[in-house]
């Protein structure tokens, strides 16, 4: 009898049993084996993959040198750290200076135009690889959202109205393959023609590298937000027909939210390609950035250049794929598809 009760109340309480099953070892398995697929496999890869460059790299003799193992790399990341911590106190002591100068200006009486020149000097010192890193970040997301805010209403229209997708698709197709390589001089040459004043906002170089990855980054996402919005379900336009929806309510309400996976995968690819367009255009251009860094190591030659160059390589390929699990989790914040899986 007492069996009875025991068995009635635990399947009377179905989180009891589901604990007892747990208990009991399936669910150790599987959090076990979800452990193992999201950490020991890719640390697993990530040893190999540091085992063989440390044995391939030892077989290499270039003329710089010796090829530079994992250790030599997390040496040289090391220093350039240092060095920007370094950099940085060199400025604030030079601000520290610049404001007792100021301050013994202010006492002495000193005319209100010499106390302006006292503070419109800047520190003058040169951008350290973390600098530059940010400066690339700075460029990359400003030519990025300026394709999206262009691409994606252009893409919308096209999806919407066949007429004017035939008219641009041309257009599209012959711009698509052109190489950010053959978009830079001519960029160049047109910002240096037109942006031509005594105090600019932003720098030419600035600029040069925005507008180029801007060139680059339209065309996947005009090409997936216009197949997102064509393959919108016809029955969600029927709905909006029977509800007599206008145009605008008819886009914000129907056909961005269907349309809004296939937008999403277009803005990653113009992500990724234009973080690419970016370091080619920066090395090409010598604007600054990480491309104009790893050019001007390469020129540079000395024991610690290839070393550096290889920290400047993993550092870009990490960002890119923060880039990408960022567009992910954005897809997922405000996509419909919440079954995006960050892969």
């Amino acid at each position: 009898m007492a069996a009875t009760n025991l068995t009635t109340k635990t399947f009377a309480l179905p989180w009891l049993a589901r604990a007892l099953d747990w208990l009991s070892g399936s669910g150790i398995d599987r959090i076990a084996g979800g452990l193992a697929h999201a950490l020991l496999l890719p640390l697993l890869g990530i040893g190999i993959f540091l085992l063989l460059w440390s044995a391939g790299a030892a077989q290499v003799q270039t003329s710089l040198g010796q090829l530079p193992g994992p250790a030599q790399v997390w040496e040289q990341g090391q220093r350039l750290w240092a060095e920007h911590r370094a950099e940085r106190g060199r400025e604030a002591a030079f601000s520290e200076r610049l404001d007792e100068r100021y301050e013994k200006a202010v006492a002495a009486g000193r005319s209100a135009e010499d106390l302006a020149k006292i503070r419109a000097r800047r520190y003058t010192g040169n951008p350290t690889f973390v600098d530059q890193i940010w400066t690339s970040l700075i460029t990359v997301a400003t030519g990025f959202l300026l394709a999206s805010i262009i691409a994606i209403p252009i893409g919308i229209v096209c999806g919407m109205n066949a007429a004017f997708y035939a008219a641009m698709n041309p257009l599209i197709q012959i711009f698509k393959p052109v190489s950010p390589l053959a978009w830079l001089p001519l960029v160049t040459l047109i910002v240096s023609a037109l942006y031509v004043t005594d105090d600019p906002l932003v720098s030419k170089s600035f600029l040069t590298s925005a507008i180029t990855v801007t060139l680059c980054c339209l065309w996947p996402t005009i090409i997936n937000t216009t197949v997102g919005v064509a393959t919108v379900d016809k029955d969600l336009m029927n709905v909006s027909r029977v509800l007599r929806l206008g145009w605008f309510k008819q886009t914000v309400k129907i056909i961005l939210p269907s349309a809004m996976p296939m937008i999403f995968t277009g803005m990653r690819l113009s992500l990724g390609i234009g973080w690419m367009v970016l370091i080619a255009a920066e090395m090409l251009a010598q604007n600054p950035g990480l491309g104009k860094f790893v050019w001007d190591e390469f020129q540079n030659g000395s024991s610690n250049s290839l070393a550096r160059i290889m920290v400047a390589v993993l550092v870009i390929g990490f960002i890119g794929f923060l880039l990408d699990r960022g567009m992910l989790m954005l897809q997922r914040r405000f996509s419909w598809d919440k079954d995006a899986i960050l892969r």
